[in-house]
């Protein structure tokens, strides 16, 4: 059966698994194979999403599970993405329903606590669990932040945006060979995916910065100039002390983060401070709000 979560459709046989390590074909059916499987949870700082305009100051539930859609060679999370490592979580990672994660999410309001954060691997390889998870934490009154790479189709997006309140996409670079080479994925399918995502939910945008790689400031002139003219589907908030009025594509936060050595990718030193410095000074030139992240 062909998989309809990102660009790749695979076709998936039954009991095989997709190129994500997640979608799998049970009675002819794709079905999430890591539905409800988690590997790492946490309550974190919402800045550490990284969001720095949505509630901030606040702390939130963070949960994540195995497979990734993306190569990136340089992954800070693989243990759980897409190495042999994660892999092995499919028989040892405990089973969660929804209602138990819905159930934690409330019982740590008193630490500061506004909902459930989908991140640390790729939330959308398996998007059920995100979608009914995400429906009873909004029953219960609190927030839903994905964290993702965008590397989803829209039909995935529809599923989820009505309880979601504010996201955290990867814009890895502004090239089809970085995408594509380095990657693994397609930056099309990423621009479409935000293009849709700004117009229903709070989102904020960050790139990883790669020595040699996404590294040119006519790069990141040509992604922030691209940020800034994203059309806006209205106020993504209504109580401007809590969260961000994101009106225009100008408004749209930018984070512009560190690359260091690690996993596949130890060729190279860390991103050069001063470097993303001043490419965050470029960015500027297109918005309003840059920030620089692991410096």
């Amino acid at each position: 059966m062909v998989c309809p979560v990102c660009f790749r459709h695979c076709n998936i046989v039954e009991s095989g698994l997709g190129f994500c390590g997640v979608r799998t074909c049970k009675d002819g059916v794709v079905v999430a194979d890591n539905y409800g499987k988690i590997t790492s949870i946490a309550l974190d700082p919402i800045e550490k999403k990284p969001l720095a305009f949505f509630y901030p100051g606040s702390m939130i539930l963070s949960v994540g599970s195995y497979g990734c859609s993306l190569r990136c060679p340089f992954c800070q999370n693989h243990e759980i993405s897409w190495s042999d490592e994660a892999m092995m979580f499919r028989d040892s990672a405990r089973t969660y329903r929804p209602e138990e994660i819905a159930d934690l999410a409330e019982r740590y309001k008193s630490a500061g606590n506004i909902g459930v954060a989908y991140t640390y691997n790729e939330p959308l390889a398996g998007y059920e669990f995100v979608r009914d998870t995400a429906r009873l934490v909004h029953e219960r009154g609190m927030k839903n932040v994905l964290v993702t790479s965008g590397n989803a189709e829209l039909s995935v997006l529809s599923e989820i945006a009505p309880y979601m309140d504010a996201m955290n996409i990867d814009l890895k670079g502004f090239t089809d060979r970085y995408y594509t080479q380095v990657l693994g994925g397609n930056r099309r399918a990423v621009m479409d995916f935000i293009e849709a995502a700004v117009k229903v939910s709070h989102v904020e945008l960050t790139t990883l910065i790669v020595p040699g790689e996404n590294d040119s400031e006519e790069e990141m002139r040509a992604l922030s100039a691209w940020v800034a003219g994203l059309e806006i589907g209205g106020e993504t908030g209504d109580d401007k002390t809590e969260i961000y009025s994101i009106t225009s594509g100008r408004d749209i936060p930018l984070h512009i983060s560190r690359f260091f050595p690690r996993f596949h990718m130890t060729d190279r030193d860390a991103t050069d401070v001063s470097l993303i410095y001043r490419l965050a000074e470029v960015a500027r030139e297109n918005l309003d709000h840059v920030l620089t992240g692991n410096c």
